[in-house]
């Protein structure tokens, strides 16, 4: 289902990813980081959270309150974090992955905005907002998980690409609509846990893509699964494309290294955002200072941030 073009690059990348392993701790932990707060970010947007990526990295970063935005968009971003750490040990721990799991994650996601329905599968009939597709049954619901689980553990799931058979779970899951509130985000996780226990980095489908996504998930309802896979297929070549460059090690020419550039100049050299590395600089992680009103550093700085040596 993979483009075979996209495929050659996807497999490219990851087999370089795993040759650089033992990755460096240091700065594949400051790239899931990046990748973490995209994630969050992108994720409650699509579901209509109007906080900015900004927004949401300064609620991780210091949990302040954004004047103007409601309570619940705070929480969502608070609780996605929590879901994203628990996806993670769920992806170090061997064994299927089971229906209690995916309703643990569904709890993270709406702990303090619905406690009645976290973690509980729907009583109630649903629609999705602007889809054809009709949701099962909620008397239906939890065998259709449990066929869902047991499908993803079956010899004929892992006869697939990991992108593919995470692709099909993701939209089998969606199309359950288990939970009465908090499938897309849940979706999402699950898409990245299947990702994540195949080695791969987290597939972030971006707000910009939010009506091809809805388009292809449709597609996905009448069997053809092809653009939703891409999609993801793509999501997954960049994040892997990220890795790759945040783990091969960092030089500078010596008589270049100390002069001050500009952050969008720095963000060419890195896998940051020019975004990203002003909030660095802020928090005092990046070595940075302020001229005039914007903020400068050396590509030095930018190497040891990198490589490891500062925080």
């Amino acid at each position: 289902m993979i483009e075979k073009r996209l495929l050659n690059r996807i497999e490219g990348l990851k087999a370089e990813l795993d040759g650089l392993r033992p990755l460096p701790s240091g700065a594949v932990a400051r790239q899931r980081e990046q990748l973490n707060q995209e994630w969050i970010y992108n994720s409650n947007a699509i579901e209509g959270s109007t906080l900015t990526l900004r927004e949401t990295q300064l609620i991780l970063a210091h949990g302040v309150t954004i004047g103007g935005k409601s309570l619940r968009e705070h929480l969502e971003v608070v609780n996605h974090k929590d879901a994203i750490g628990f996806v993670e040990l769920l992806a170090r721990r061997s064994g299927r992955i089971s229906a209690v799991d995916i309703r643990q994650i569904h709890q993270l996601v709406l702990a303090r905005i619905d406690d009645d329905n976290a973690g509980r599968y729907r009583q109630v009939a649903v629609r999705i907002a602007g889809a054809r597709h009709i949701p099962p049954e909620p008397w239906d619901v939890p065998t259709l998980m449990d066929d869902l689980v047991s499908w993803m553990a079956s010899r004929e799931a892992r006869k697939l690409h990991p992108i593919e058979r995470a692709s099909i779970a993701h939209h089998r899951f969606v199309a359950i609509h288990p939970f009465v509130d908090g499938n897309g985000r849940t979706g999402r996780l699950l898409l990245n846990l299947l990702l994540f226990r195949d080695g791969y980095p987290p597939a972030v489908i971006e707000r910009t893509n939010r009506r091809q996504y809805y388009a292809v998930l449709a597609a996905a309802d009448h069997d053809d699964l092809r653009g939703l896979t891409n999609l993801i297929a793509r999501a997954c070549e960049r994040s892997l494309r990220l890795y790759v460059e945040a783990s091969k090690p960092v030089t500078v020419a010596p008589a270049k290294a100390d002069r001050w550039i500009s952050l969008a100049q720095a963000a060419k050299g890195t896998p940051y955002s020019q975004e990203y590395l002003s909030l660095l600089a802020r928090t005092g992680k990046l070595r940075a200072k302020k001229m005039g009103r914007n903020w400068v550093t050396t590509p030095a700085a930018v190497a040891e941030y990198v490589e490891g040596r500062h925080r």
